[in-house]
C-alpha cells in the first residue's frame, strides 16, 4: 500500500527525508486530515440516510401500487358484472328507449320500480 493513502493513518511521512516540515505544518496537516475524516464520515452517514429513506418510499409506493391494482381488478370485475346484468335485462325491459335530447332523465315517480331487476350491492 502506498504511503499516505490509508485514511485511518494520522501520521505523515515526508516524501523526501531531508526536508522536514515544521511542527506547525504537521499540526495543520493533522487538523486538515481530521476535519476531512469527519466530513467524509458525515457525508457517508447522510448518503446512508438518503438510501434508507428512498428504500422506505419505494416499499410504500409498491404497497400502494399493489392496492391500486387490486382495486382496478375489483372495479373491472364489477363493471363486467353490471354490464352483463344490463345486457340480460335489456330484452325484458319495455321502459328502455333511446334517450331524447330534451329528456335525459325520466321523471321521478315514487312507485316506479323495476321489480324484476335484482342487483346485489357491492361492499368495499
Amino acid at each position: 500500500m502506498a504511503q499516505g493513502s490509508d485514511s485511518n493513518d494520522t501520521s505523515y511521512k515526508s516524501p523526501s527525508p531531508g526536508s522536514r516540515p515544521s511542527s506547525s505544518d504537521d499540526a495543520k496537516k493533522v487538523m486538515r486530515r481530521e476535519k476531512n475524516r469527519i466530513a467524509a464520515q458525515k457525508s457517508r452517514m447522510r448518503q446512508t440516510q438518503r438510501a434508507d429513506c428512498l428504500h422506505l418510499e419505494s416499499e410504500n409506493l409498491e404497497k400502494e401500487n399493489a392496492a391500486l391494482r387490486k382495486e382496478v381488478k375489483r372495479l373491472t370485475e364489477e363493471a363486467k358484472y353490471l354490464s352483463s346484468v344490463l345486457s340480460s335485462h335489456e330484452p325484458q325491459c319495455t321502459g328502455l328507449a333511446p334517450p331524447t335530447p330534451d329528456l335525459l332523465y325520466p321523471p321521478h315517480h315514487s312507485g316506479y320500480r323495476h321489480q324484476h331487476i335484482a342487483v346485489p350491492h357491492y361492499q368495499h
